[in-house]
């Protein structure tokens, strides 16, 4: 992988965003009204006995899932319109590797996960009144570390797609089983014996154990696990990219 190249992607990825505002918004903007509804849904809700408010038990999770899920279709879907108009091809006939063009899309969307985290961080803290006992930038760093992952499985996807609306199938198959099981709805400890195995073995199940570890305790050190099995799916994901990554679109 040449660094150089691959900084040459992530800007031209980036200048491209920029000019595209309507999907700029959608990065960036969407999670902020998904946490500001979630904090309007149950802000007259009573809290069950020796339990948070429902905000508080609910926003980390979906911290960790909002972004997943923006990265992977905006990630995925923007990779095949590459293919489809022949630009990938016309890249990637210069003298640039398949992990440049990769590692250049993971920097430019990485950035923008960073903003688009900070901005839902601070909203659900700052103006909604999450409550947690952990470091507030501990939680940034878990939400872009969970952008990062939709990032790579949407740079993986694409791959196995030849359209923008098989892209968006996959959503189905490859996010909504890793959001029933991490956690959100009922506890991994409490699932069959079967799904909890299941469960250790999703990606996102890791990311939302960080953002509930972030909420319970102010020991850190659990939540660098998570991150570190985060973190390896996403290079397994990036890897598995570049080794599937195609030219064109048949």
């Amino acid at each position: 992988m040449n660094p150089r190249i691959a900084l040459a992607v992530c800007g031209r990825v980036l200048t491209q965003l920029r000019r595209d505002h309507r999907t700029l918004a959608i990065m960036l903007v969407l999670p902020c009204l998904l946490m500001a509804l979630l904090w309007w849904m149950f802000q007259d809700v009573p809290a069950l006995p020796g339990q948070p408010e429902m905000f508080d038990r609910l926003a980390p999770a979906l911290l960790a899932i909002f972004p997943f899920i923006v990265m992977f279709l905006v990630t995925s879907v923007t990779t095949l319109r590459e293919r489809g108009s022949g630009t990938l091809e016309r890249l990637l006939a210069m003298p640039m590797g398949k992990a440049d063009f990769l590692v250049g899309y993971a920097l430019a969307f990485g950035l923008v996960a960073a903003v688009q985290s900070v901005l839902a961080v601070g909203l659900s803290v700052g103006l909604l009144g999450l409550d947690i006992r952990g470091p507030v930038w501990l939680l940034t760093v878990v939400a872009v570390a969970d952008a990062l992952l939709g990032t790579a499985f949407g740079l993986f996807v694409s791959a196995f797609a030849r359209t923008e609306f098989q892209a968006v199938q996959f959503m189905p198959a490859l996010v909504v089983p890793q959001i029933l099981l991490c956690g959100l709805f009922v506890a991994r400890d409490h699932l069959p014996t079967v799904l909890g195995r299941i469960s250790d073995v999703l990606p996102l199940s890791y990311a939302v154990d960080a953002m509930t570890q972030v909420r319970d305790s102010v020991d850190s050190g659990p939540v660098w696990g998570d991150l570190v099995v985060v973190g390896a799916y996403v290079a397994v994901g990036l890897g598995l990219g570049a080794a599937t990554l195609r030219r064109r679109t048949d």
